[in-house]
C-alpha cells in the first residue's frame, strides 16, 4: 500500500507542474508577436514588409494595433503569473518534502547533497535547499504584483513607466532557473522510508470506509457518518483504536453494522481499502498504474 499511496502523493505534485509547462507555453506564444513596425505609436511611414520581418525573426505574427503594441506587457505579465504559480507548486511541495523528512514523520530522507548540517545541534540535517525553494515564491509573487501595480494605471503607448518590465521578468527567469534543478534534484536522490509510513497507518483513516461499508448494508450515508461518529467515540473512551472495536460492540451501537464479521474486520485492511478506489484519478492501484502512464507519456522524452 505504501508504494501506491507514495506514487499517488508524488503525481498529485506532478500535474501542478505539468499545468506549468503548458503555462509557460503559452506565454512564449503570447510573446511571439512582433512589434516592429508600430514604430513609436503611429506606424511606421516605410513600406515594411512585416510578415517577412516576423518569418525572418522566429516571430509567430505581428501587431495587430501600434499603439497597442508599443504599450503591450501581457506577455511579461503572463511569464511572471506563470512564473509566480510555478514556485507556489514548488513551495508546496518543499514544505510537505520538509514535513516528511523531520523526526516526526520520517517518511524520506533527504540526500546529503541536499540539506545541510545544523550549527548549533550535529544530529539535525536542514533541508535547506527545500526551505530555500519555499522562500523564493514569495519573491516571484511580488515580481508579478509589482509589475501588476505598474501597469495597472497607464494610458496608451509607451511610458517610461514600463523600462520596470524588466527586473522582474529576468528576476523571475533566474530565480526559476535556480529553484527547479534543485527541487528536481532534491526528489531524484531523496531515500523513501516505506516502514515509517506504514507506522503511521491508523484504523481511524479507515472510519470513511466503515461508513461507505453500512451504505452497502442499506443505510443512508447521512446515518451511515452518524453512526462512525459514535463509533470512534466508543474507540476513544476506551482508548483504543477503532479497529479494536468488536463486532459486537459496533451491533450495540447500532443492529445495522450486520453479521458478517469477517466484511467489518476487511474494512480495516489498507490494501483493500486503496483498491475500492480505483475510478481514473484515484488511490487504487490500477488507478495509479494508469495515471503514472500518462504522467510518463508527458514527459519530454
Amino acid at each position: 500500500a505504501q508504494p501506491v499511496t507514495w506514487a499517488h502523493w508524488l503525481l498529485a505534485h506532478f500535474w501542478p507542474l505539468q499545468r506549468d509547462r503548458e503555462r509557460l507555453a503559452q506565454a512564449r506564444q503570447r510573446a511571439a508577436v512582433l512589434p516592429l513596425g508600430a514604430a513609436a505609436l503611429a506606424g511606421t511611414a516605410y513600406p515594411v514588409d512585416r510578415e517577412a520581418l516576423a518569418e525572418a525573426l522566429g516571430f509567430d505574427g505581428v501587431s495587430e494595433n501600434s499603439l497597442d503594441a508599443v504599450s503591450d506587457r501581457d506577455f511579461a505579465a503572463d511569464f511572471l503569473y506563470a512564473g509566480a504559480l510555478l514556485g507556489i507548486h514548488l513551495s508546496r511541495l518543499g514544505e510537505q518534502l520538509i514535513l516528511f523528512s523531520s523526526r516526526e514523520f520520517g517518511f524520506v530522507l533527504l540526500d546529503d547533497a541536499y540539506s545541510t548540517g545544523s550549527s548549533l545541534m550535529p544530529q539535525k540535517r536542514n533541508p535547506d535547499a527545500l526551505e530555500l525553494a519555499r522562500g523564493k515564491a514569495g519573491r516571484l509573487l511580488g515580481n508579478l504584483t509589482g509589475l501588476l501595480a505598474t501597469l495597472k494605471g497607464l494610458p496608451s503607448t509607451y511610458d517610461k513607466d514600463l523600462q520596470e518590465d524588466k527586473e522582474p521578468v529576468f528576476d523571475t527567469y533566474d530565480t526559476l532557473a535556480l529553484a527547479l534543478p534543485v527541487t528536481a534534484g532534491v526528489v531524484q536522490t531523496l531515500t523513501l522510508r516505506p516502514e515509517r509510513m506504514a507506522a503511521g497507518l491508523e484504523a481511524g483513516l479507515l472510519a470513511t470506509d466503515l461508513a461507505d461499508y453500512l451504505v452497502g448494508q442499506g443505510v443512508p450515508f447521512r446515518e451511515a457518518h452518524e453512526l462512525v461518529g459514535r463509533a470512534v467515540q466508543l474507540a476513544e473512551e476506551q482508548g483504543v483504536g477503532l479497529d479494536a472495536l468488536t463486532p459486537a460492540e459496533l451491533r450495540a451501537l447500532d443492529p445495522r453494522f450486520g453479521h458478517d464479521d469477517q466484511a467489518l474486520q476487511a474494512v480495516f485492511d489498507v490494501g483493500a481499502a486503496l483498491a475500492r478506489r480505483n475510478v481514473r484519478g484515484g488511490t487504487g492501484p490500477a488507478a495509479v498504474a494508469a495515471q503514472l502512464e500518462r504522467a510518463r507519456a508527458l514527459l519530454p522524452s
